[in-house]
């Protein structure tokens, strides 16, 4: 990337990508339990883009289904919070050290279709608001620009 786009992308507030390893720093969760491999597009307090990318070694595919392997949805749900998660902790910064998200309320869940090993699942994260430590979240989970899942959810952030 050349500095003109770099300055571009600063001056709209995006910040840079999180990679896996940034991610695992940023957020407690760890195998088989990661479910957000990247998060790209981040606009602190505003909205990030986590990217999924779904292969048929992960465990859960021996057992839905075995025949015909489906990312559950519960999965998908839990991909938008961990890509909810890297956001708050970039918008709060070194205030997020020692805290963590955590669900509170899952609302309008809806699963459009199947998401299956091969796919790669970007999960569009958007902050509608916060007050205190409660801050709400709308997201998409798209499988080739087309949507597969939406839900609205509500987070906490506590200390450890």
């Amino acid at each position: 990337m050349d500095a003109t786009a770099d300055s571009a992308e600063t001056a709209q507030g995006t910040v840079g990508t999180y990679d896996i390893a940034r991610i695992m720093q940023a957020i407690p969760h760890r195998y088989p339990f990661l479910l957000v491999d990247r998060v790209v597009d981040i606009v602190p307090d505003v909205s990030a883009v986590g990217i999924k990318n779904v292969s048929i070694n992960e465990a859960f595919f021996q057992g839905h289904f075995p025949a015909h392997p489906v990312l559950p949805g519960v999965l998908i749900i839990e991909s938008m919070a961990q890509t909810a998660a890297v956001l708050v902790v970039e918008t709060l910064g070194p205030s997020a050290q020692g805290k963590l998200v955590y669900f509170m309320t899952v609302d309008g869940a809806k699963f459009r279709k199947p998401v299956v090993p091969g796919d790669q699942m970007r999960v569009h994260v958007r902050k509608e608001r916060q007050r205190g430590n409660i801050w709400k979240f709308a997201a998409e989970a798209k499988v080739d620009g087309k949507v597969v899942a939406e839900a609205t959810y509500a987070a906490m952030i506590l200390d450890k």
